[in-house]
């Protein structure tokens, strides 16, 4: 009789999986969307100051 696979044996496809999801999550969509956000906002201001003028200061 073959000895049963480890507990760990089935899991470790699902931590690789786990482990890139992290990885593109952090290294690629959290920048992309930081950068998004600050320039639409920008982008915003930029338009309603175009549209309204500069703040009165």
């Amino acid at each position: 009789m073959r000895p049963d696979s480890s507990p760990a044996t089935p899991d470790a496809p699902a931590k690789r999986d786990e482990r890139r999801a992290f990885i593109a999550l952090a290294v690629f969509l959290a920048p992309a969307l930081a950068v998004a956000i600050v320039g639409g906002w920008g982008f915003i201001i930029w338009m309603s100051q175009l549209i309204y003028g500069p703040p009165a200061g």
